[in-house]
């Protein structure tokens, strides 16, 4: 059984549409969902730019060849541990911080 059971019926005239469909668009969401974020107070965020998943993608194989680096110094004894783990939060920080800003959606002022 569906968790969404009600349908709602809305009429728009040309101009709303049009412009409804273009937000729909840039947001990369389906209709519905950029209605319920509206609903929930959500600003729908447009879609990231397409070279975004690459970037993220050399961030995270970065992040995986800094804790190869890390395991191969720590078992040769030559790593300084602390200085590492600063620099993998930092990364880690960083792909939070640039998904939170491309990806998620803001509350209504």
């Amino acid at each position: 059984m569906r968790k969404r059971n009600i349908q709602i019926i809305t009429r728009l005239n040309k101009d709303e549409h049009q412009q409804f469909q273009k937000r729909v668009k840039k947001s990369g969401l389906s209709q519905e969902a950029y209605v319920r974020h509206l609903i929930n107070g959500l600003v729908p965020t447009d879609a990231p730019p397409p070279d975004y998943y690459s970037m993220m993608r050399e961030l995270h194989a970065i992040g995986t060849n800094l804790n190869q680096i890390a395991q191969k110094a720590h078992a040769l004894g030559a790593i300084d541990t602390r200085r590492y783990d600063e620099n993998a939060d930092l990364l880690h920080k960083t792909v939070v911080e640039i998904t939170n800003a491309v990806m998620l959606p803001r509350r209504m002022e």
